[in-house]
């Protein structure tokens, strides 16, 4: 069967994923329309195709002991000079998104690896391009904002023209969290 490129991400709903996926494209990033507007929580990994089925009965675990929460967006942010990318930021929901790409990643599962950078929560508006678009993209984006409640992620596969396509949507198995309840309490509970 060969290998196949996997990765596992919290989409970012419309309006805003479109929005964010139009704006990465107009600032030059070539790669926009092959990537769906996403938080990543397994980046893309090389696996055989044989082990998908067990990845997805992990994929399902994961999401069972997971429950809905709140995700806000807000502002700009950037990895370089380390990395040349532009992001928004996650002020809302980003260590529940720790938590979950740690179960993800388990040392006990079939998706176990290493990170190249620690993990950073973030969708990323510009990634490779020259450094004024950079520039352009962490000012013009300064301002963005959305809010939502996050009641799932899903399992993707690279295809060999380089667009990355939904196989599987995996809904977390608790009940919904209100925002309200959220607020100045330890959200690394929220999720057990």
């Amino acid at each position: 069967m060969g290998t196949v490129t996997i990765g596992v991400s919290i989409a970012v709903p419309e309006p805003h994923g479109s929005l964010l996926q139009e704006l990465r494209a107009g600032f030059g990033d070539a790669a926009a329309h092959g990537i769906p507007t996403h938080v990543t929580l397994l980046p893309p990994t090389e696996l055989d195709a044989t082990d998908l089925p067990a990845v997805e009965a992990h994929l399902t675990q994961v999401a069972a002991a997971g429950r809905p929460f709140p995700m806000r967006l807000c502002g700009t942010g950037t990895f370089r000079p380390l990395s040349p990318v532009v992001y928004v930021r996650i002020v809302e929901g980003a260590e529940t998104c720790a938590w979950l790409q740690q179960r993800v990643r388990d040392a006990s599962g079939p998706v176990a690896r290493e990170l190249q950078f620690p993990y950073h929560p973030h969708v990323t508006v510009a990634h490779g391009i020259d450094e004024a678009a950079m520039d352009r993209a962490f000012a013009e984006l300064a301002g963005f904002e959305a809010e939502w409640p996050c009641t799932g992620f899903a399992l993707y596969e690279q295809g060999a023209d380089d667009v990355w396509r939904k196989l599987r949507e995996y809904t977390f198995g608790g009940s919904v969290v209100p925002p309200q309840a959220l607020r100045g309490v330890d959200r690394s509970s929220a999720v057990s």
